[in-house]
């Protein structure tokens, strides 16, 4: 059965007919055309998919649209403004902590979740933050180099985008 759904991403609310069965991730790729978070596994095992629902990182190939209703959601396409990178995005590029880019927006939602709540983890806090979150070609030590970057500066003013 479908059904109206009111959904707020990436600041802007979307009002649109959704299956019962449908995931987010389904909506955010196949409706509304925000490719960035990928389906890797399609059973919350690698990450890929991860996306921000009022502030906390989830895996949106696991979380269903209809159960979104009314809730905050962050995608990677949200991070970036006004045709600027986001301190933790650029930071993954210029520490060379993508390769293939498949885990990329997952990895970059889940730190910037970590970054959120805590702006100076320890190496260990970064780590854990991670932990639900698979690389096949890093190895993850520029991925955590990335992160420690931008927690080594401060990006009090507008490091949000709420704050932005």
């Amino acid at each position: 059965m479908a059904r109206q759904v009111s959904l707020r991403i990436n600041e802007r609310v979307v009002k649109l007919k959704v299956d019962d069965h449908r995931t987010l991730l389904e909506v955010l790729r196949e409706d509304l055309s925000l490719t960035g978070a990928k389906e890797g596994c399609g059973t919350g095992d690698c990450g890929a998919c991860t996306v921000l629902l009022d502030d906390r990182p989830i895996l949106s190939c696991l979380t269903l649209a209809v159960d979104c209703e009314g809730k905050d959601i962050t995608t990677i396409e949200g991070l970036a403004k006004g045709g600027r990178l986001h301190p933790i995005q650029r930071a993954f590029v210029e520490k060379g902590a993508v390769q293939c880019g498949f885990c990329t927006p997952g990895m970059i939602m889940a730190s910037y979740a970590l970054l959120k709540r805590n702006p100076r983890p320890s190496e260990q806090e970064v780590k854990e933050a991670i932990a639900g979150n698979l690389c096949r070609c890093t190895g993850y030590a520029k991925i955590v180099d990335a992160i420690m970057e931008v927690a080594s500066h401060d990006y009090s003013m507008g490091f949000c985008p709420k704050d932005t």
